[in-house]
């Protein structure tokens, strides 16, 4: 038993005494690493490297203008960063994917298809119901600016007007006034008179409405068919069977024979002429 405790006591030993002198051999060599000149490319073979220094900075360069070019560089990145929101507010965007989201609760698929797979098919499906503005935006807007035609308030005037047209055919007259009473601005003669801002949060709750109007009509049939196999099950005795288990498999039938798909993506569509 000595000779076991020895054995051990004796191991651990060389194991500190090797960890010991690898610390020191580290702290004599990484000192000299690191004071090691700056050496690329042509200078490697010569064994020395580090990392170059850069250097970036943003602001003026003594030239009029320079504070306007970090402004405008430090708006377009706020811009970039509040796209994904922009584009939920202002396009087809929430429609499509309340109803996708409504219509999957409605199958009972739990998470099939997937929540990427339907986001995905949303944001297609709004480039394709928005490609009109967009084309309209860039060939009146983007295009003249890209071109020094027109300046940047001018362009974004421009670009306005295709969304706000947009907006304007799908917002509810009761949304709308709802948000020119809480906004507690003069009542308009026409809807050029009624700001941006106002239009916006109207057109979203509208968007909402109209959405969960399209998904009760999607829950319907599901609905029937899950009462009619509840009835079945229980008129059989089969208690503790839950319904969704045998109903599931025939509303995934059902909804591939009637080509759901086709129908769904179709009616949401032609839902904005």
């Amino acid at each position: 038993m000595r000779k076991w405790n020895y054995k051990m006591n004796y191991g651990k030993r060389c194991n500190r005494l090797i960890g010991q002198v690898l610390m020191a051999a580290g702290l004599t060599f990484i000192p000299s690493l690191y004071s090691a000149p700056v050496v690329w490319g042509a200078g490697m073979e010569g064994g020395g490297m580090s990392l170059p220094n850069i250097n970036i900075n943003i602001g003026g360069n003594g030239e009029t203008g320079g504070t306007a070019v970090t402004v405008q560089i430090l708006f377009l990145l706020t811009i970039l960063s509040l796209a994904p929101a922009i584009i939920i507010m202002v396009t087809s965007f929430t429609r499509i994917a309340v109803v996708l989201s409504l219509l999957r609760q409605a199958l009972g698929t739990q998470q099939i298809p997937p929540n990427q797979v339907l986001i995905s098919l949303s944001l297609f499906l709004t480039f394709f119901i928005m490609a009109p503005v967009w084309n309209k935006v860039n060939s009146e807007a983007l295009q003249p600016l890209m071109t020094n035609q027109i300046t940047q308030t001018i362009a974004f005037e421009r670009a306005v007007i295709p969304i706000r047209e947009f907006m304007v055919k799908q917002v509810r007259e009761k949304d709308l006034s709802l948000f020119i009473d809480m906004a507690r601005i003069s009542e308009p003669k026409n809807m050029s008179e009624v700001p941006t801002y106002v239009i916006i949060p109207a057109f979203m709750i509208s968007e909402l409405k109209t959405a969960f109007q399209i998904g009760f009509l999607l829950y319907i049939p599901f609905l029937v068919l899950d009462m009619v196999v509840a009835s079945v099950l229980m008129s059989m005795g089969m208690l503790m069977l839950p319904p969704i288990v045998i109903s599931l498999p025939f509303k995934i039938m059902l909804f591939v024979l009637v080509d759901g798909w086709y129908l769904v993506v179709g009616s949401i569509v032609k839902s904005f002429g």
